[in-house]
């Protein structure tokens, strides 16, 4: 699994309440209704009569009522601006974002000059996803009102939904100048920060978008991130980590699911943070559009749904699975909303599929929709709370069974997601009630991996890496984000017990680095016996791997990709099997790969291991040797074996769609 910044903190935020035009107090709301009510008893009413009890019934909260006198309104008077842009606001209470948008639509264009309406506009825009049409809106009501810092937040969080972070970062100034405690604004300063890992900023943005708003959902996980990201184990780290702790475990929404993952040791506390997320940010439709059991097609029509479609980690893994489906049982389509990096893994992706549809400019709605039109029988999500997820989509419900697979290594938490793909490791039975999903264990390790990604025959030289070319040499490329205190801890402590050892890390960040080199001189540790190197292209990065001895895994986040990586390359991997998902990964990897004495259950027996195995060489080679002997054979590498265990799954969730039964836990047999 890895992650970019926007994963550590909580997502874009800020957008503020859209403001409601004509609307009564609620304390005269319904005095309003019932002078209405008197007045239209007496026969045919003007159309401000209507306008008048729609705002007041909106006001009460009673929006279906409000629509229909709204809509009176318009009947009357097609071209008020009040009915149409209360129309609106009532269209979104309903959940009705596209129809809101062409009331908004239709209130500017009767008047131009309302920059309440082109407001509502772009922040209904950015609801759907739409970001670019979102910006253009937000223009609008800045050239009506310069000083209005809400547009310039709401601008700048769309700019950072465009991955245009500096832009992003000038306009949420100028929200700060005209309104310095913007707790969103502040918000969304530390998120573009983070962005341009200008993580220093970030965590000052986020200490004062705290005390401007320390109920604000997620304050303070967004705080808690670039503290994770730079390794900075101050007493406010270990402060912000517990609280964080306590209040996902409370149902409050406290940090984004996905960074939740790097700090977390409890499966109960993960399904909390994500049930919180998943019902704030991606709400099930009142009206879900596919109602039908089964469809009958010959072929299952399956939908991986993905931004990542591209030279990304989960391509990479999955690519090979792709091609590899049987198209006489199963008919692939791809949704791709993320970008088209040109690259030759894409276009590989692209042939792998039988049909390949980038939806970049639709919203959630709109995929869910061509989902259903599709007759998609299995939708299957890649993305989970990532950067760049879109559960939106799933939320519609387009199609019978919907999947959580491979992106998000924890339940989501969400009703409208039926299974969850795992194996016996990583989600054992004794966990089920922490996944809202039905667990579905493969015979083997839930991650694919295909068998031909590069590997030159001749690793480099030790000297080319930097590297001592004596001594024992840990490693550790895990991203800064998953490297806490306790398991450094033990880290120093071999370093100490092993002679001339040496310990590799991942150059993250200059200030991870920099921190990691201090926490290991403040335990006595020579600095320079920590070696960074710096992020490099697959083939370079996979033969690197095996110039080391020993890879040394985090907890609670395991290496995912990254553990893969090294035993493809015939490095062994020590791990620590924790009690989430996360935590369990390598444990499973690495039994599917024929080394389960690797896995250990705690830290003191992970450093004992990793202690013993440093001191015996035969030992460690007799681990590597087994490691050469299993590449060709064993489960983690056999792409075709992997492909029918995962059809055999779709299967079996089918066969329950098409009888009409409700979602259970599944096993594919060996």
């Amino acid at each position: 699994m890895n992650a970019t910044a926007q994963d550590i903190v909580a997502g874009v935020g800020g957008a503020r309440a859209p403001p409601r035009l004509g609307t009564q107090a609620p304390q005269t709301a319904a005095q309003v209704v019932a002078h209405c009510d008197s007045l239209l008893a007496r026969g045919p009413a003007p159309a401000a009569v209507h306008l008048a009890r729609g705002n007041a019934l909106l006001a009460l909260g009673r929006p279906d009522e409000a629509l229909a006198s709204l809509d009176r309104a318009l009947a009357l008077a097609p071209g008020d601006v009040l009915a149409s842009y209360n129309r609106g606001n009532v269209l979104l209470v309903l959940g009705r974002r596209i129809e809101a948008v062409a009331a908004y639509e239709r209130a500017v264009g009767s008047n131009p000059r309302l920059a309440p309406g082109w407001y509502n506009l772009g922040t209904t825009l950015m609801d759907l996803g739409r970001h670019a049409e979102a910006i253009a809106s937000f223009d609008r009501v800045l050239a009506l009102d310069p000083a209005m810092a809400a547009a310039h937040n709401n601008r700048a969080a769309a700019l950072l939904a465009l991955k245009r972070p500096e832009e992003a970062v000038a306009g949420l100034q100028r929200a700060l100048q005209l309104r310095p405690d913007h707790a969103g604004a502040l918000e969304n300063l530390g998120n573009a920060q983070m962005d341009l890992h200008r993580f220093d900023e970030a965590m000052d943005s986020f200490r004062k978008a705290l005390a401007a708003a320390p109920d604000r959902p997620n304050a303070v996980g967004s705080l808690l991130g670039p503290l994770v990201r730079c390794c900075a184990w101050s007493d406010e780290y270990f402060s912000l980590r517990a609280r964080v702790a306590d209040l996902a475990g409370r149902g409050l929404p406290a940090q984004a699911p996905f960074a939740f993952l790097a700090t977390s040791d409890s499966a109960a506390g993960q399904l909390s943070c994500a049930r919180t997320s998943a019902a704030s940010r991606f709400p099930a439709a009142a009206q879900p559009l596919c109602t039908q059991v089964a469809y009958g097609h010959r072929r299952i029509r399956v939908a991986y749904v993905s931004a990542q479609f591209r030279v990304h980690p989960t391509a990479l893994l999955a690519a090979e699975l792709f091609e590899r489906h049987d198209k006489e049982k199963f008919e692939l389509t791809a949704i791709s909303f993320g970008p088209d990096d040109g690259s030759p893994m894409r276009r590989r992706l692209e042939r792998a599929f039988d049909a390949f549809l980038d939806v970049r400019g639709l919203d959630d709605l709109q995929i869910a929709r061509l989902l259903r039109q599709r007759e998609i029988d299995i939708a299957v999500d890649l993305e989970g709370f990532s950067t760049d997820c879109r559960l939106g989509i799933f939320a519609h419900r387009p199609s019978p069974v919907q999947v959580n697979y491979l992106g998000q290594p924890c339940t989501i938490g969400a009703p409208y997601i039926d299974y969850i793909v795992a194996d016996a490791l990583v989600i054992p039975p004794e966990h089920f009630q922490h996944y809202s999903e039905k667990v579905v264990h493969l015979p083997a390790c839930y991650q694919p991996n295909g068998s031909g990604r590069p590997l030159a025959p001749i690793p480099p030289a030790r000297a080319e890496l930097g590297l001592p070319a004596r001594g024992f040499v840990f490693c550790c490329f895990n991203s800064s984000y998953k490297i806490t205190p306790e398991v450094f801890d033990v880290w120093m402590r071999l370093l100490h017990a092993v002679p001339a050892s040496v310990l590799w890390l991942l150059d993250d960040n200059p200030f991870a680095t920099a921190n990691l080199r201090a926490h290991g001189a403040r335990r006595g540790i020579d600095p320079s016996r920590l070696i960074f190197a710096p992020r490099a292209a697959l083939l370079q990065h996979l033969a690197r791997n095996r110039a080391a001895d020993l890879f040394l895994d985090t907890v609670p986040c395991n290496a995912h990709t990254t553990a893969s990586d090294a035993l493809w390359a015939g490095l062994p991997v020590l791990t620590c099997q924790g009690t989430t998902f996360a935590a369990r990964v390598a444990a499973s990897l690495l039994h599917a790969a024929g080394l389960p004495e690797l896995v250990t259950q705690d830290l003191r027996e992970y450093e004992q291991l990793a202690l013993t195995l440093a001191m015996d060489c035969e030992r460690l080679a007799a681990l590597r040797a087994r490691l050469a002997d299993n590449h060709a054979t064993c489960p983690l590498f056999d792409a075709e074996r992997y492909t029918r265990g995962l059809e055999a799954a779709f299967v079996l969730m089918w066969q329950r769609a098409e009888r009409g039964l409700a979602p259970v836990p599944l096993a594919v047999p060996a």
